[in-house]
């Protein structure tokens, strides 16, 4: 047999024709995920809908910063977003170009904007662009200029004289479908954003469809709202010229942060970030003039830090991790950071003996555990290692989440149990940027166990070596990490059994916003014209309905019993995910006892007490109304 060579392959034209060039409008409407991330239908929190509102408000609160306006009104109605400050207002002539001319804004210099977010002249232009509705309304003085576009382009401009409302800038938008889909807004995700913006303007007012958020404790305030437990020691509070931070710790694993440059959330962190992880070992290390481990001191951190910086650089658009190394000419991150800590930490843990003596006797607690378990863990680590070689548990992808990738963000993978599931998934996933990690049998209930646990048994060993994740969350590999099990009672226990293993030993999987549910079809309701794949009740009936007397309903029981060209479907574009949430109202430590302690007999009179039985409409589907 001949063998085969490339180069007789046909050779596409390459012409002139094929070069094309976009206008700023075109690129940003055909490659929106290069300025705002990627599209989204609402039900994440950094879909691009949110993205689209952070980016007008973001200038509302460089008006704050700046001196001008306390108060920023965000209203959402359906689909319609409006955002209303009592700043400056945008200069009425340079109204128009303000928000639709790329690469045009205030924020390149002089003293109009210091230490804001808005940089590169590009939010609210890709806001305009990306919307089918657009309104600009700027009042100066008892002046007022109005313009309006659609997707881009413009309308119509109106001036006004004698006004009498107050200064300020009005933006309303609705982000266009025929670029997002189907969207919707959850207003928890909005909730939280505005509640970060007050966090870090101590004096401003954001309303929110009629209800006021302000902060009177900024960053002390969020730590305490975000905390599900009371902490070892009532939180440390410090504050100076351009930097916030708090600092305690918690009782249970890992280590949790917020931070922030500039008012910006940044959840990916950053060089502010790192450079506060190295000082705050540093410094404690010196206080008590013991050479602690850094894992030691940092087990069970929770912190929030926030800096201002002069012309931050950060790593991409959305600005979501922070790539600046010196804080401004002639000083660097890491030396500011170190600087602010080494004296103010040092202080408070003179000042205070208690939190110290609290502080030292965690980090003591977790050297203790963690050289228990060196042994352990050096030969789980070994076995990781000899496995990954050959290890038919995971089915990798070719890219991860730590690469310079456009498709870093759509890393995932998929941890389910049994081998009929898994080649489901395999056989139907994108091996690109889908992974397959493979259980056998249910594994371990690990509630009241110590992180031993985690390297003497081989499934959560393994699964911890295939995430990345023992020594630091930045080398997470995949960017959703997904439960996939069956929809009966042994999947849910499986569920209730992963989602116990990353609350006990790794809570930051859950509050990053990387664990998730699959969900998949409950049923399949067709006839010889159409088929319908149900997740609910209400969507069966519905679907036996359309296809009336001659419908063929299937009840799927578990994973393996999918067709791999069906699960395509469910594991693709249309796929339906249910994020793992952690909120300060989540009491960890109750919610795991009764449901994974020793309290057989409560579970039991919990479960009589809410049974639901319901008629069986798959074999009588005369029974719908």
């Amino acid at each position: 047999m001949a063998e085969l060579n490339l180069t007789d392959k046909p050779v596409a034209e390459y012409t002139k024709d094929a070069i094309v060039t976009l206008s700023p409008r075109e690129h940003i409407r055909l490659r929106p995920g290069m300025y705002i991330g990627k599209l989204g239908d609402g039900t994440q929190s950094d879909d691009g809908i949110y993205v689209l509102i952070k980016e007008v408000v973001d200038n509302s609160i460089d008006e704050f910063i700046m001196g001008a306006g306390k108060r920023i009104e965000i209203t959402i109605e359906g689909d319609k977003v409006s955002v209303r400050d009592y700043g400056r207002g945008i200069p009425l002539e340079a109204l128009s170009d303000a928000v639709s001319k790329m690469n045009t804004g205030g924020k390149y210099g002089g003293d109009a904007f210091k230490k804001t977010v808005g940089l590169n002249g590009v939010g609210v232009k890709a806001v305009n662009m990306l919307s089918s509705h657009f309104v600009a309304r700027s009042v100066r003085n008892g002046e007022a200029r109005t313009v309006t576009f659609a997707q881009g382009l413009e309308l119509t401009d109106r001036t006004e004289s004698g006004v009498t409302e107050q200064n300020g800038t009005y933006v309303e938008f609705v982000v266009d479908r025929e670029v997002f889909g189907e969207y919707a807004y959850n207003i928890e995700y909005v909730e939280q954003m505005v509640k970060n913006y007050t966090y870090l303007n101590l004096g401003l007012t954001v309303v929110l469809n009629g209800k006021p958020y302000i902060s009177k404790n900024g960053l002390l305030d969020l730590v305490n709202d975000n905390m599900s437990s009371e902490p070892l020691y009532a939180p440390i509070h410090l504050t100076g010229e351009d930097i916030e931070i708090v600092i305690t710790h918690g009782g249970g694993y890992g280590e949790s942060y917020y931070s922030f440059v500039n008012g910006q959330y940044t959840p990916q962190g950053g060089t502010h970030q790192a450079a506060f992880r190295e000082a705050i070992a540093k410094t404690i290390k010196e206080f008590f003039r013991k050479d602690y481990d850094p894992s030691d001191i940092r087990t069970s951190i929770i912190a929030a830090i926030s800096v201002r910086v002069d012309d931050p650089i950060f790593e991409s658009q959305t600005k979501t991790k922070l790539g600046s190394k010196d804080k401004e000419a002639g000083v660097t991150m890491r030396q500011f950071v170190g600087d602010f800590l080494a004296t103010n930490l040092d202080n408070y843990l003179h000042k205070h003996p208690d939190a110290a003596q609290a502080l030292q006797r965690k980090i003591v607690e977790n050297e203790k555990e963690r050289k228990a378990i060196s042994g352990v863990q050096k030969k789980a680590r070994e076995a990781a290692k000899k496995v990954s070689l050959n290890n038919k548990k995971l089915r990798d992808c070719k890219i991860h989440y730590t690469d310079k990738s456009e498709l870093a963000e759509q890393t995932m993978i998929f941890i389910t149990e049994g081998n009929s599931a898994s080649g489901s998934i395999t056989s139907s996933r994108d091996p690109r940027t889908q992974a397959v990690f493979s259980l056998r049998g249910k594994p371990l209930n690990c509630f009241g166990l110590t992180k031993k646990v985690v390297y003497e048994n081989e499934e959560f060993n393994l699964l911890q070596a295939a995430l990345n994740i023992e020594e630091d969350m930045e080398n997470l590999r995949y960017n959703k990490v997904i439960i996939a099990t069956d929809a009966d009672v042994d999947g849910m226990h499986i569920r209730l059994l992963l989602t116990s293993f990353f609350l006990q030993f790794f809570p930051d999987v859950i509050r990053l916003g990387h664990l998730y549910i699959l969900q998949t079809p409950l049923f399949r309701v067709r006839n010889k014209k159409e088929t319908h794949y149900c997740y609910t009740d209400d969507e069966r009936i519905a679907a036996i309905k359309k296809c009336g007397a001659q419908a063929e309903i299937t009840r799927f029981k578990g994973l393996g019993e999918i067709s791999s060209a069906e699960f395509k479907e469910f594991i693709g574009e249309g796929m339906r995910l249910d994020r793992v949430r952690l909120t300060k109202d989540d009491p960890i430590k109750d919610l795991l006892e009764f449901y994974m302690g020793k309290n057989t007999p409560d579970r039991k009179d919990f479960i009589v007490a809410n049974l639901r039985v319901e008629e069986d409409i798959v074999d009588n589907p005369k029974n719908i109304d």
